[in-house]
């Protein structure tokens, strides 16, 4: 019981600590890849997934396609390095965004410098909504409805960014399928390296990285979760990717989700004997470790790609 109420005063407080996380704009030109939208626009506002509005580089393209599961319209975002040539195949990353934040949060001015230098496609799927959590069961946790009215029925909970009684009931497995698909959009579009495809996420999508590398661990060259919101999956499911190479990064001043939950993960690892680092960084909070771990993600993908079929 005392685990579980920790796990819920946690998820909790991801909802206070997301304002923090707002990446800064550039003022750097178009690609030239696709028309770019006005510098400094915001993110097109959605209803339905009702992400916070912040500026986006103009290198950073807003596309959307129709999800069959639900027949929405489904936003994600798009970088292409101007490196990138049809004739050659170039390495993908998909970087999967936090608790109420939106895929943009993961284009800062850091990633998109680190992903045009190393020749990279970037994408950030919504996951269906800001709360989706990639298809991780989160049953039982957040807000609870309030005690029953004199009329007998329980009142119902108020929207937020941590949750809404207004969901689908089926918003995890929502929430993957829309990882899923973007990624085979994305794979149709351009020349991709198979051997070369990445993943990372940060606190929820960080959680989501490990989700996804381990129930779809024939896809990925090397996952990167950042201070990640793993609170309701076992380490043990790790044994699925004893060949997957993992980086866990953390800092030790996260005040929403414990550095000792990525403790916890790492020494699974260690147990397991997989492949894997671990960059804990002092003083370093819950937000500023977006940016702050780009460069060691970015070092750590280049060294690693899928072995050629034989």
């Amino acid at each position: 019981m005392k685990s579980r109420a920790l796990i819920a005063i946690s998820l909790a407080a991801l909802c206070l600590g997301i304002g923090i996380t707002q990446p800064r704009s550039s003022s750097a030109q178009p690609s030239g890849q696709q028309p770019a939208p006005q510098a400094g626009r915001k993110a097109p506002p959605s209803g339905r997934a009702g992400f916070m509005q912040m500026k986006v580089d103009p290198r950073v393209q807003m596309r959307s396609y129709l999800f069959k599961e639900t027949g929405e319209k489904m936003e994600y975002a798009l970088f292409i390095s101007s490196k990138v040539r049809k004739e050659e195949k170039a390495p993908l990353i998909v970087t999967l965004h936090g608790l109420g934040a939106g895929p943009t949060i993961m284009f800062g001015a850091k990633a998109l410098e680190l992903a045009e230098e190393g020749g990279y496609i970037l994408v950030g799927p919504m996951g269906y909504n800001v709360r989706g959590w990639y298809g991780i069961s989160m049953k039982g946790f957040g807000p609870k409805p309030k005690p029953e009215g004199a009329d007998g029925a329980a009142s119902k909970p108020k929207p937020s960014m941590f949750s809404n009684p207004d969901d689908p009931e089926n918003l995890n497995e929502l929430s993957e399928k829309d990882v899923m698909y973007v990624l085979d959009l994305v794979r149709g579009e351009f020349n991709v390296d198979e051997r070369r495809i990445y993943l990372m996420g940060h606190s929820m999508g960080g959680a989501g990285t490990l989700h996804l590398g381990v129930k779809y661990p024939s896809i990925w060259a090397a996952l990167a979760p950042i201070a990640a919101a793993a609170f309701t999956i076992d380490p043990d499911s790790m044994r699925a990717i004893p060949e997957t190479p993992i980086l866990f990064i953390h800092g030790d001043a996260d005040e929403v989700v414990p550095v000792a939950n990525t403790q916890r993960w790492v020494a699974k690892a260690r147990e397991l004997g997989l492949k894997h680092e671990y960059l804990e960084m002092p003083g370093v909070s819950h937000g500023p470790i977006i940016e702050g771990a780009l460069p060691a993600v970015y070092a750590f993908f280049a060294k690693h790609s899928k072995p050629a079929a034989h």
